[in-house]
């Protein structure tokens, strides 16, 4: 099929497409040598060429089903080729598109690393700022209020300034959540307790039985089937935690009890997660976990710690650092304590469960080793024995529970 325009004295042909293109001025060899123009609708189909300006914008992002290359216009003693530019703006955009790959899109593993980092760093600031402010300071139970206080602080001010938007909460996602609060609150104020009576090392030693409870608590009470390999797994890690208890110089009762408590209301924790899932983000999620947990906490700490405090709590901790150091203790304590669970949270996003598994048993040989440096504690070799034999069971127990599960949504999917 042929098309003719007719402009002035010219006639410009197009063969072989039904395409109509009105010119402003006819062909030349001074004014026209090389026409580019861009294909907008499906050419074949009776669609425009146009050149200059844009004469249909609403068909500016359709697609061509025609793959014109060339389209060969005669216009008096020359031949013009008309070329479509749709194949180069695609070629633009793509290079537009690398171009805007910034250098940490193209290397994500430094972020990854990045967030490991801190949350090592956190947890570690953390576990050594608390138990200097317990030597100074012996009241785990308004402690652990301010450690929640500080963090839905943090969340308030974050969802006012929209970083992130607050997610909502309707009555049944908070009746899912109030048991996960309870157990949060529980284990976070015995860890505490833990941490005020004896070394930060030996609970942190008491708390690799953690795996253990979980364990068992899949087995007995959601009936699922723990393979042999994970129970022989464990095996390691009540030896160590037994043989580096019965040798620990700090150990006192209060504290071991207030660990295993710890294990078992975290335990719970996890349980009740699993019934509560919920398509909230977990940084949404964790704040009103936070925000439930500091309600639960305030009540035991003014029944329990309040006239002490009141008496000479305040005064005596005044008296020995000062005011300001007092309150920046409390306020940074609280900060590090929310940023690093935080961090925790928002790795386990970034990475494979086995990836977060190994990095958790690696943060818990961290803080005990820094802790040891820091505080002078001395152990025993039996309890240093003892501890090393308890991690390295944690690893291998989280090593092989993460490879199940990576099987288990492999063939899922």
């Amino acid at each position: 099929m042929e098309s003719k325009v007719l402009t002035g004295r010219t006639t410009s042909t197009i063969a072989g497409a039904g395409i109509q293109l009105r010119l402003r001025k006819p062909f030349t060899r001074e004014n026209v040598s090389f026409i580019s123009a861009k294909s907008i609708g499906n050419v074949s189909g009776g669609g425009n060429l146009i050149w200059g300006r844009q004469l249909r914008p609403s068909l500016l992002h359709e697609k061509s089903s025609s793959s014109l290359s060339m389209v060969k216009i005669s216009s008096g003693k020359r031949d013009i080729l008309v070329r479509p530019i749709a194949a180069s703006s695609e070629g633009s955009n793509s290079s537009a598109g690398e171009a805007k790959v910034g250098f940490l899109e193209k290397y994500p593993f430094l972020i990854t690393g990045f967030f490991f980092f801190m949350w090592y760093f956190l947890n570690v600031i953390f576990n050594i700022l608390n138990k200097k402010i317990y030597n100074y300071f012996p009241y785990p139970y308004f402690v652990s209020v301010i450690h929640l206080g500080v963090g839905v602080v943090y969340c308030l001010v974050s969802w006012a300034v929209g970083l992130p938007k607050r997610a909502p909460l309707d009555s049944n996602q908070l009746k899912a959540l109030i048991p996960v609060a309870v157990c949060h609150a529980l284990g976070h104020v015995t860890s505490n307790v833990s941490f005020a009576a004896v070394a930060v090392s030996f609970t942190h030693t008491i708390k690799s039985l953690e795996p253990f409870f979980n364990a068992s608590a899949s087995q007995f009470i959601l009936g699922q089937q723990i393979p042999l390999s994970l129970w022989l797994s464990l095996a390691p890690v009540v030896i160590g935690v037994s043989m580096a208890s019965l040798t620990e110089l700090s150990f006192n009762w209060l504290g071991f009890i207030s660990a295993m408590i710890s294990n078992i209301s975290f335990t719970y924790r996890s349980i009740y997660s699993k019934k509560a899932m919920t398509n909230m983000d977990s940084t949404n999620l964790y704040a009103y976990i936070s925000i439930i947990a500091l309600f639960v906490c305030i009540p035991p700490a003014i029944i329990l710690e309040g006239p002490k405090l009141i008496n000479h709590g305040f005064a005596d901790a005044i008296a020995k650092v000062g005011m300001t150091k007092f309150i920046s203790d409390l306020f940074w304590v609280g900060m590090f304590y929310h940023l690093y669970n935080q961090l925790a949270t928002n790795t386990l996003e970034r990475v494979a469960p086995l990836t977060h598994a190994v990095g958790n048993v690696l943060k818990r040989v961290f803080v005990i080793g820094f802790s040891i440096v820091v505080f002078g504690n001395k152990i025993s070799t039996q309890t240093g024995i003892g501890t090393s034999i308890a991690i390295a069971g944690v690893a291998i127990y989280s090593y092989l529970k993460a490879k199940i599960e990576e099987e288990k949504r492999a063939k899922a999917a």
